[in-house]
C-alpha cells in the first residue's frame, strides 16, 4: 500500500524551484525548435511528442532500477491529467515560437493561480489572507514581466492563456493522483499515455529531425522527467496553494536563460518584476514555516 510523504513545505518548495529550471529549459529548447535556429522548424505537435517519448525513456530507466510495483491506478484521472498537461505543453511550444519568450512564459505562468483558486472549491484547501496576498504579489510580478504592448496581445498570446488554464487543471489532479500514487508509477503512467495521445496528434505534421534537433528533443524529454519528477515529490509534501506560486520563478530562470544563450539581459522592468515575484514566493514560505514551528 502507498504511504503518502510526511509533509514538508521548505522540501517542497525547494523541489517546485528546482522543477521550474528545469521547465524554463524545455521552453527554451521548444523555442529554438520552433524556429529555424536549429534547421527547419518543426511543429509544436511534433515537439510535445518528442517531449514523452524521451522523457518516458528517461523514466523507464529509472523504472529498471527502482522496479515499481503497480497498484490502484486511477487510470481516469490519469488519462485527464495527460489530456490537460499534453495540451498546456503543446499550447506552450507554440506561443513560445511566435511570441517573446518572456511572453509566452509569464502569461503561460498565470496558472499558479489559477491552480489556487481552483484547489479551494475542488481539494477543500484552506487558503488564507496571507495565501492570497503572496499570490497576489507573485501575479503582480508576472504582469510587469508582461509588459501590456500591443505584441504582447498577438492572437498567439492566447495560446499561452490556454495553456495556463490547462496546465492549471493538471495541478489540481496531481495533487489528487499523489495522495493515492508513488511518485514514480504517476510519471510512468503519465508519460506512456502521454506517448500514445501525442503520437497520433503529430502523425499528419511529423517531418524528420536533424542531428542538432533530436539532440534538443531529448534534452526535452529528460529535462521534463526530472522537472515532474521534483514537482510530484513536491506536491506530495505540501498543499497545491503552497507549492503553485513557487512556479513563478520559470520566469526568472527564462530571463537568466535568455542572457545565457541569447545575451539578452535584463532591463529595469525586467528586474523589478522578478523582485516582486521572489518577494512573494518568500512571504509564502515564511508564513508556512510559522504555521509548521
Amino acid at each position: 500500500m502507498f504511504v503518502p510523504r510526511a509533509p514538508n513545505p521548505p522540501l517542497a518548495a525547494a523541489l517546485t524551484l528546482l522543477a521550474s529550471g528545469f521547465v524554463a529549459g524545455t521552453t527554451l529548447l521548444a523555442k529554438m525548435l520552433g524556429t529555424d535556429t536549429l534547421g527547419p522548424a518543426l511543429h509544436p505537435l511534433q515537439v510535445s511528442q518528442g517531449r514523452f517519448i524521451f522523457a518516458l525513456m528517461a523514466l523507464s530507466i529509472g523504472a529498471l532500477v527502482l522496479r515499481p510495483k503497480f497498484a490502484n491506478v486511477a487510470w481516469r484521472q490519469h488519462g485527464l491529467r495527460v489530456l490537460f498537461g499534453w495540451g498546456g505543453v503543446t499550447l506552450m511550444f507554440a506561443a513560445a515560437a511566435f511570441i517573446p519568450l518572456s511572453d509566452a512564459t509569464a502569461i503561460s505562468f498565470l496558472n499558479p493561480v489559477i491552480g489556487m483558486l481552483l484547489a479551494i472549491p475542488l481539494l477543500g484547501e484552506k487558503v488564507g489572507r496571507v495565501r492570497l496576498s503572496a499570490a497576489a504579489i507573485a501575479l503582480l510580478g508576472a504582469l510587469i514581466l508582461l509588459r501590456p504592448t500591443p505584441a504582447a496581445f498577438q492572437p498567439a498570446a492566447l495560446l499561452a492563456l490556454g495553456a495556463a488554464i490547462s496546465l492549471a487543471c493538471e495541478i489540481i489532479l496531481i495533487k489528487r493522483l499523489s495522495g493515492r500514487e508513488g511518485p514514480l508509477q504517476i510519471l510512468l503512467v503519465n508519460n506512456m499515455i502521454g506517448v500514445g495521445i501525442s503520437s497520433i496528434a503529430a502523425l499528419a505534421v511529423w517531418q524528420m529531425p536533424n542531428a542538432a534537433q533530436w539532440a534538443a528533443l531529448a534534452g526535452i524529454g529528460v529535462l521534463m522527467a526530472a522537472a515532474q519528477t521534483c514537482f510530484i515529490n513536491a506536491i506530495s509534501r505540501a498543499d497545491a496553494s503552497f507549492v503553485s506560486p513557487f512556479w513563478y520563478a520559470t520566469l526568472i530562470f527564462a530571463a537568466l536563460y535568455d542572457a545565457l544563450v541569447f545575451g539578452v539581459l535584463p532591463d529595469t522592468v525586467s528586474i523589478l518584476g522578478t523582485a516582486i515575484i521572489v518577494t512573494g514566493a518568500g512571504l509564502l514560505a515564511w508564513r508556512e514555516a510559522r504555521i509548521k514551528a
